[in-house]
């Protein structure tokens, strides 16, 4: 019953009233800056096109890249068409820079799939089969201005190891598909976190 009566007098008093306008004040503030902060976001962007750096050291503006054909060691026919393939896609669509022939391009992705591994994670007990698989892709790649034969990205030994589960009904076929989209990926996210 006391506490009744307290915010029975305190809505009545007069000095409560400044109170509570400069309490919904606040409040109208707050919703502001919220709504402010919701509209322009945190910064963040999924156009990668803008952090990719465009330019040799030189200050010569890089707008195309000839994509030869990996080459492969491996006795496992097609896995450098999947590569070369897969980052094609990547280049175009995640890259301001576009296709070209070699003798029109600025810079060139040159490659070589060194090794690929297989290895059983873990067995059925019963059966003795293996039931999860890792494939493991070691290769290497560079990128070089044509114009001025500087090396602008080169990595000698690049692995991406990949997952699979045979039971389930994937198999190596699959995880190449997978390993070789991951080494695409991260060979873009190479070319424009690289300094050069």
């Amino acid at each position: 019953m006391r506490l009744f009566m307290t915010i029975q007098t305190r809505s009545t008093s007069g000095d409560n009233d400044t109170t509570l306008r400069r309490g919904w004040r606040a409040a109208g503030a707050f919703g502001v800056l919220a709504t402010l902060v919701q509209l322009t976001g945190c910064g963040y962007s999924t156009d990668r096109t803008a952090v990719v750096r465009t330019q040799n050291s030189r200050n010569d503006r890089i707008r195309t890249v000839a994509l030869d054909i990996f080459e492969s060691k491996e006795f496992r026919r097609g896995l450098e068409l999947q590569l070369t393939e897969a980052l094609a896609k990547r280049i175009e669509s995640e890259t301001p820079f576009k296709l070209a022939k070699k003798d029109l391009a600025d810079t060139i992705l040159t490659g070589e799939i060194r090794e690929v591994r297989q290895s059983t994670i873990g067995r059925d007990f019963r059966t003795v089969r293996p039931r999860e698989t890792t494939s493991t892709v070691v290769l290497s790649f560079q990128w070089k201005d044509l114009r001025t034969n500087e090396v602008l990205v080169d990595r000698p030994n690049y692995v991406q190891t990949v997952d699979y589960i045979p039971p389930l009904g994937e198999d190596f076929y699959h995880a190449s598909q997978r390993a070789m989209d991951r080494v695409s990926e991260r060979m873009i996210e190479e070319l424009w976190t690289t300094d050069w």
